[in-house]
């Protein structure tokens, strides 16, 4: 399957910009008459034929609908801080696509090293990752957000923030399957105390995700596992 990332479709009839047109000729080899798939990254997946092999302007026509796409069950949204190497944390973006996220959200606390982001530049980590793993939902990657400020935002499921100190439970004894989940994971040098009590008065449970000390980058993609493993 080769998929493209077409937000903006709403019609029987859609033409490719100029650089998914050149990928479409010159890299896939595709020729008037060949199947592609497309998605708005709303669930959407939109079995097309290509029409017009125009390598500025390629043309397709849509002959099929697939809704709700490999649609999961339950939501997750993971509020992680950047780590101060700006690649692990596209690596993070790039695994937790591919794995099954909705929403990401990266944070500022206390302790962290990294305070800016290119957030165009992090959501064209996830599209790419979305069309190499063939997802039909595009995780919203929210702008950066300070602690202090996300924490009174509301969410509906189950929240939790992982942190290294005090043997909290491991995440897969206290999760209830089927629920939507918010997990929080801190910078390198970890959550403060001051935000980690924060947390548990605003109802956030502090959870483990097993003995060994994992990165920042690690702990988010093993939380982001764990859930979608729960829920299979």
């Amino acid at each position: 399957m080769n998929l493209f990332y077409t937000p903006k479709i709403n019609s029987e009839i859609y033409i490719l910009d100029q650089d998914e047109s050149r990928h479409c000729l010159k890299v896939l080899r595709l020729k008037i008459g060949d199947e592609i798939f497309l998605t708005d990254g709303k669930g959407n997946l939109f079995k097309c034929e290509l029409i017009e092999d125009n390598p500025k302007k390629c043309t397709v026509k849509v002959v099929d609908i697939q809704k709700e796409y490999e649609k999961r069950d339950v939501k997750i949204h993971l509020a992680v801080a950047p780590t101060k190497n700006i690649s692990r944390f596209e690596w993070f973006l790039e695994k937790a696509t591919e794995i099954g996220v909705d929403e990401i959200t990266p944070i500022i606390s206390e302790h962290s090293e990294r305070k800016i982001i290119k957030h165009e530049r992090l959501n064209k980590v996830i599209t790419a990752a979305l069309k190499q793993s063939l997802k039909a939902y595009h995780p919203i990657l929210n702008e950066l957000q300070k602690f202090k400020e996300f924490i009174d935002l509301d969410f509906a499921g189950e929240k939790y923030i992982g942190f290294c100190e005090d043997n909290p439970e491991l995440l897969k004894k206290i999760y209830p399957k089927g629920k939507d989940a918010l997990i929080l994971i801190g910078p390198e040098g970890d959550f403060s105390k001051k935000e980690i009590q924060i947390a548990k008065e605003k109802g956030f449970i502090p959870i483990s995700l097993g003995s060994n000390r994992l990165r920042t980058e690690t702990a988010a993609v093993v939380a982001c596992h764990s859930i979608n493993f729960m829920n299979e």
